[in-house]
């Protein structure tokens, strides 16, 4: 799977509002997926810094997106958990997302991800996800 085979597995197959984070892919392969997330006014909340539900969103369409590249094509896998933990604000004009599969069995996978500033380099999330493979 390619960075282009993702971005149109992304607008086939997630929900408008997903599409609305305008995540581009950036890299995909079989140890892991990265996704960018320009930070526009509509995602920076109080304070001048991105919101929690749009990097737990993009932590968890990266997440998704890291089993296709492990897999090699685009798995409809549901998220059965999910734990993001926030570490200091986002800012800046982007986040980066780094997700990867831990281990994939036959009914589930666990997959982690890692959340920075574009500008800084500083981590400023992480986020862990068990999926439920079909």
């Amino acid at each position: 799977m390619t960075p282009v085979d993702a971005q149109a597995a992304l607008t086939d197959h997630f929900a408008a509002w997903v599409l609305d984070l305008n995540l581009s892919v950036v890299s995909i392969d079989n140890s892991h997926t990265s996704t960018r997330m320009p930070l526009v006014p509509r995602l920076i909340r109080f304070g001048g810094i991105v919101s929690g539900q749009a990097l737990t969103a993009q932590a968890d369409t990266t997440m998704i997106l890291a089993l296709a590249g492990y897999t090699g094509d685009f798995v409809p896998a549901a998220t059965v958990t999910l734990d993001t933990q926030f570490l200091r604000p986002g800012t800046g004009s982007a986040i980066l997302c780094r997700a990867q599969i831990i281990r994939a069995g036959k009914s589930l996978a666990f997959a982690r991800a890692e959340l920075s500033a574009e500008d800084t380099g500083k981590i400023v999330a992480t986020a862990t996800a068990t999926l439920a493979l079909p």
